[in-house]
């Protein structure tokens, strides 16, 4: 096959996906994008999601015949496409030993450059007079499209929309505003705007887990009906997974803005006891300062006893520094360090495990996605050490029958207890992760007013 310089110019967009981009030529010239891509040899399949369907956020790898063939197809120099498009550079060794024919390999946008999101239609048709389909890797913290009011979402998850509407929630657009004089405070700070709004995300989004059991709690109840439409009961678990970033993004940028200020930096200090060492306390002025601070001024006692998140990991990092007790440079005194077990759940994830649930509900098998990391610890323990007693009473084959019935027996029944206790602490958990009463209940098979009770006790017992 010949292949001629393209007759209509097709411009990339600042970081669109190199998959997006073929997409886009096939609608200019007509044509279907998988007759587009047949003028490439390609080394695999496209990837799809585990229930069916093409993924959103595929992207793909070319060698450099590949993108000489692309570059003459959208009519645009190659210079230009390789500060447009994050993967354009981006080499695989399956592609090295490839020379002469256009080749590609598919790839997932995610692992490639970074988060995936859908572009806004809107934008796309002011820039190209086509209002069509776009997918660009974007920052989660740049998920506003100011100019339409609409925050656009994250193109590995499998389910419909690409935007949601901020019409009515004029403060999502006021944080997206304020984003950008928060990332400067950020570079003057001799931090990274990434890692800030990254540990500032993680921060609100473990409150969103946990905001179900906060009876004072009224503004994201408001925001989520909103941006589902005007109420979001209908599918309440779907969207609070698709909703969640975007319903919670003015209290990530203000959270961000507050760790980044030394006067917040200071009230950790005293917290601490300063130059007296002492536990931080339930109603230290830094938590309820920062409550202030996101418009609640009631939640600074539960943001401090919240012990194990990634508040507190960076309130301990803070302390540390001062005391300059932090020793080599390293995550434990790095506050912007963000550990695994803290980093939000994404939406794709969250979409599979509810997918799954849905599919088999009530087999447990779940319950990992729906607890916190520190519980899963816990939890994941006590049935290791079931499981090894288990293998020891397996084991018993001497001595007289009845006291070999005791030993297992007893052995048996603490068994029992230890799986009780993490059964309960599994449903505990679930439900102030944000997993409705109802719903548990049906889990665990206990009524709802017992488990209700339960959640109870046990907040009263952890300060909660």
């Amino acid at each position: 096959m010949t292949h001629h310089p393209g007759l209509l110019r097709t411009t990339p967009l600042r970081g669109e996906t190199t998959s997006s981009l073929i997409c886009r030529i096939a609608s200019r010239y007509g044509m279907e994008a998988k007759v587009l891509r047949a003028c490439w040899k390609w080394r695999n399949y496209p990837p799809g999601h585990g229930g069916g369907g093409a993924r959103a956020d595929a992207e793909v790898l070319l060698n450099a015949a590949g993108r000489r063939l692309l570059a003459g197809l959208c009519g645009v120099e190659e210079g230009v496409l390789a500060r447009a498009l994050p993967s354009w550079g981006e080499e695989d060794v399956k592609l090295r030993a490839e020379d002469g024919d256009p080749v590609g390999l598919w790839r997932i946008g995610g692992a490639v450059a970074g988060p995936v999101a859908f572009g806004c239609r809107l934008c796309t048709a002011r820039r190209t007079g086509a209002a069509v389909r776009v997918v660009r890797y974007v920052p989660r913290w740049e998920r506003v499209c100011v100019r339409h009011r609409r925050w656009l979402l994250d193109a590995d998850g499998d389910q419909p929309l690409e935007h949601l509407d901020l019409r009515h929630l004029p403060e999502v657009v006021a944080a997206a505003r304020r984003r950008a004089g928060v990332a400067r405070r950020a570079v003057r700070a001799g931090a990274e705007p990434e890692r800030v709004f990254a540990l500032a995300r993680a921060v609100v989004a473990r409150w969103w887990e946990q905001a179900y059991g906060w009876e004072r709690e009224t503004i994201w109840p408001r925001r989520l009906h909103l941006v589902a439409g005007g109420d979001a009961g209908g599918d309440l678990e779907r969207w609070r997974i698709v909703g969640r970033d975007a319903v919670v993004f003015p209290e990530v940028v203000s959270v961000a803005d507050a760790l980044l200020d030394p006067g917040m930096a200071e009230l950790v200090w005293v917290d601490s006891g300063a130059g007296r060492p002492r536990a931080l306390p339930v109603d230290g002025l830094f938590c309820r300062r920062l409550g202030e601070r996101v418009e609640r001024g009631w939640l600074g006692p539960l943001a401090a006893a919240d012990h194990g998140g990634p508040l507190l990991a960076w309130m301990g990092s803070v302390i540390r520094l001062r005391r300059g007790a932090g020793g080599p440079p390293g995550y434990d005194n790095d506050p912007w360090w963000l550990r695994r077990e803290h980093q939000a759940a994404t939406m794709a994830g969250q979409l599979r495990v509810l997918g799954k649930e849905k599919k088999a509900p009530g087999s447990g098998t779940m319950w990992r996605a729906a607890v916190p990391a520190e519980q899963r610890r816990l939890i994941t323990s006590t049935l290791d050490n079931v499981q090894e007693q288990l293998l020891q009473l397996r084991g018993v084959h001497s001595g007289p029958t009845a006291d070999v019935a005791r030993r297992l027996l007893r052995g048996l029944g603490h068994s029992a207890g230890l799986i009780e206790n993490a059964w309960e602490r599994t449903a505990l958990a679930a439900v102030n992760g944000g997993v409705p009463l109802e719903e548990v209940a049906r889990w665990v098979d206990m009524p709802v007013e017992v488990l209700s009770r339960m959640l109870t006790v046990d907040r009263q017992e952890n300060g909660g």
